[in-house]
Parts: C-alpha cells; structure tokens; sequence
C-alpha cells in the first residue's frame, strides 16, 4: 500500500500539520516529516479528524434491498466520513440469531468502504415477548456487543432487566427504543400546539421520558449498561442527567435532525419529516443541543432509515418513519454545533468517533491522530457551503428532510485503515 501525505490539515482543528499514512497506520505527524514516493493531499485550511463511527444505522439488508443494502449503505457511510457503522438488528429476517448477525458483518467485509458492527435483536423477532440468542451472537465471528429493538421498544420491564443481566456477563449493552407503546398508538407527531392545530395524532414527550426513567433504574438496579437511542426531549435530558448524576452507567445519543429540525416543519404535511421519535419543539431542540455540548448526551448517532420512493411520496398518515442521514451528519452538526459555539472540532471528534467507538467497543477506531495508531480518518472543509442535492447521494433511498437547504462543511477525503475510500469528495 502506498503512502500518502496529508498536508497542512488542521488536526482536530487545531495547528496545521502533516500527517503521513504508511500502509494501515499513521507514521507520523508534525511538520514536514519524510514522504518519498507518497501521494500528496493538500489539506490546507481542512479539518481533519478520526474517521467517524456510527452507533445507530439502518442498512436494510437482509429483506429490504430496495431501499438499502450494506454495500449502498457503507458507501453513503464514506461519503459522510464514517469508517464504521453499526447496523441495527430490523431486518428482515430480524438479526436474532448468530446466522443472520454474520451474515450482516460478512457483506460489511465485502463492501470494503467500512467496517460493519451487526446490532443484535434483544428479543426474538422484535416481538418483545421472549430474549433473543444474545450469547450466541457475541461468540458468533460478529462478536455482538450492543443489542436492540430499535424500531419497537422493550416495554417490558421483566424482559428489560433480563437482558441487561444478560449482557453484562459479557460487558454489552442494551440500546433502547424509549417509547411507551400504549402511549404512542395512532401517534403521527409530537404531541403539542401544531397536532392540536393539524389535527394529528400527538405523540407525547412522557411515552420516552418514562421509559428512560424506567431503564435507568433497572440499569442501576443490575448494575448493567443501557444506552438510549435518538433521545428527542427536554424532559429526557433531565432524567439522563439525574441518573449520571447518581453513577448510573447510562449513555445517550441524539440524531442530527433533531438538532436541527421543529415539529413545526410538519405543517407542510410533507412525509419527508416524518420520523420516529417525532420533530419536537424548538425548546427541545435547544435543550438537545446544551446536552450533548455539556456531555450529558454522549454521541451524535444518524438513525440512518432509508426507504423507497413510494414509501415516502405518499399522505402523511401512510408514509413510513424516517430519514437518510450518513452523508449530511456533519454538515449539521457544524451548522447547530460548531457555527453557534456549542462545540468545537475536537469535540465534535469526541461525540461523533471517540465515544462512540468506545460505547460499541469498535477496536481501532475513535483514536488519537497520533504515530502508530491505525488511519482511519476523515477530511473535512468546513468553509464549503453548498444545498443538498440528494440525486448526488451514495444511499439507495433519498429520503433526506435537508433538500434544497444550505449547510456548511464537506467531507473531502475518507480514509479506511490507510486506504481512500472517498478521495475529493468521490467515492473511490
């Protein structure tokens, strides 16, 4: 493999230097260290950070190809800078067994454009009534550690103490889904004044909060981890922070477009802003945003959900939940983030590649820009300023709710253990 000089980057944002990648690793990093014979970046005026690792995406295969497949889905992973993703177990068949978890993790191997992490099913086709193979599936060649229902939650709090007693034989984690189901039926968005106005079903910010106050508490009670997927209020903020506060092992994530996004974008009607958990209120945003900058939400996680056309261009009440978010994830955050202060780039490493690399145990990745730790990074401009143009995107689906709108920051160049997966803002 040959080698390659980045020059002039901004390391985390800090001083420019150079940075040389010789075969798999980082050889060195300073000012004009020796480079014969490599290919030359120049890097001036970029960022460049460790590659980013997603803790939350949905790849869709097995089961649902036309919308995504692991291949689409890790080049969309490139495109936004991610050298590692973990794909959520709602597949179709469900990943609740070692077969289907290594058949996820094999297909990450052959994509080549980042590592793939299978997510495993807490209970048995996500039906909420009997526990999945956890064990089997962490001595499975996957290696699972991390576990959920994403998509449905494991409102039952027998079953929920069980896996959290069961995973912390072997130091993994539960991720849930915190929505109450009896509080969220025929729910279509965030209960409040704009579903009163509209007239649609309200989803109501208790059916998350008191789930995360529920698991919490059992967390404490097993002395086990549980990780809470897209937190989405204020309310919730408060009760990750109560628990923290009492060293309760509890982790939180918090997805780009609610960052970014209101509820109030839903008097469009347009399915496009239809996601689970719903776009909350601009308070929420606001309370969303001082979280992650102060550290009580640890990590920013895409809830990459990809879908059809059909699926989306539809009425609202027929439309699926979600968006597409790998390729522009860092370009929000740099807007709700970095542009308002919250953060600055080296925190943004933090929450987007060193935490959550460290919550899923995705080995040699989220480390240090350093001499002799493995090259896996990601380039980015942050003075690029461009709409989004989702014909452009990697992902098979185009279901983005940023269409049209300007956000900063492109990532330039994605580096998988020293090889480019992403070279000018190309796949390679």
């Amino acid at each position: 493999m040959s080698k390659i000089l980045i020059r002039g980057a901004k390391v985390l944002g800090g001083e420019a230097q150079d940075v040389l990648i010789d075969g798999e690793t980082i050889a060195a990093v300073g000012t004009g260290p020796a480079a014969e014979d490599a290919t030359v970046i120049e890097a001036e005026g970029q960022i460049l950070l460790p590659g980013l690792v997603d803790l939350h995406t949905h790849l869709r295969e097995p089961g649902r190809e036309d919308s995504e497949t692991v291949l689409t889905g890790t080049r969309a992973a490139a495109s936004g800078g991610y050298t590692a993703v973990f794909a959520m177990a709602n597949t179709f068949p469900v990943a609740d067994t070692a077969g289907v978890v290594e058949q996820v993790y094999r297909l990450g191997k052959e994509s080549g454009y980042c590592d793939v992490q299978p997510i495993g099913a807490v209970t048995v086709g996500l039906e909420g009534k009997k526990l999945a193979e956890l064990g089997a599936m962490h001595d499975s060649a996957a290696g699972v550690t991390v576990f959920s229902d994403d998509g449905k939650c494991v409102d039952d709090a027998v079953i929920m103490r069980r896996a959290l007693e069961y995973v912390k034989a072997f130091g993994g984690v539960v991720a849930q889904h915190a929505q109450e189901p009896r509080l969220t039926e025929g729910a279509q968005m965030n209960e409040g004044v704009v579903s009163a106005e509209l007239g649609l079903g309200g989803w109501p910010a208790v059916a998350e909060e008191s789930i995360i106050a529920r698991d919490v508490l059992l967390a404490e009670h097993v002395g086990s981890r549980v990780h809470i997927c897209h937190l989405s209020t204020a309310g919730s903020v408060e009760i990750v922070r109560w628990a923290k506060s009492r060293g309760i092992d509890v982790t939180a994530e918090v997805t780009p477009h609610h960052l970014l996004l209101t509820d109030e974008l839903v008097r469009s009607y347009n399915p496009v802003y239809k996601v689970n958990p719903p776009l909350r209120t601009e308070r929420d945003v606001l309370a969303l945003r001082e979280a992650l900058a102060d550290g009580t939400i640890d990590i920013v996680a895409t809830d990459h959900a990809p879908h059809p056309h059909e699926d989306k261009d539809c009425e609202w009440a027929a439309a699926a939940m979600g968006m597409v978010g790998l390729e522009t994830a860092l370009s929000v955050v740099q807007q709700t983030m970095v542009e308002t202060g919250l953060l600055d780039w080296a925190g943004v490493a933090d929450r987007m590649s060193v935490k959550p690399a460290a919550i899923g145990r995705a080995e040699g990745h989220g480390r240090p820009v350093s001499a002799g730790e493995p090259a896996n990074l990601t380039l980015v401009d942050p003075a690029y300023r461009g709409p989004v143009d989702p014909a452009g995107f990697a992902s098979r689906s185009r279901n983005t709710p940023y269409e049209g709108r300007e956000l900063p920051g492109r990532v330039t160049h994605t580096f998988l253990r020293g090889r480019a997966t992403l070279v000018d803002g190309k796949l390679a």
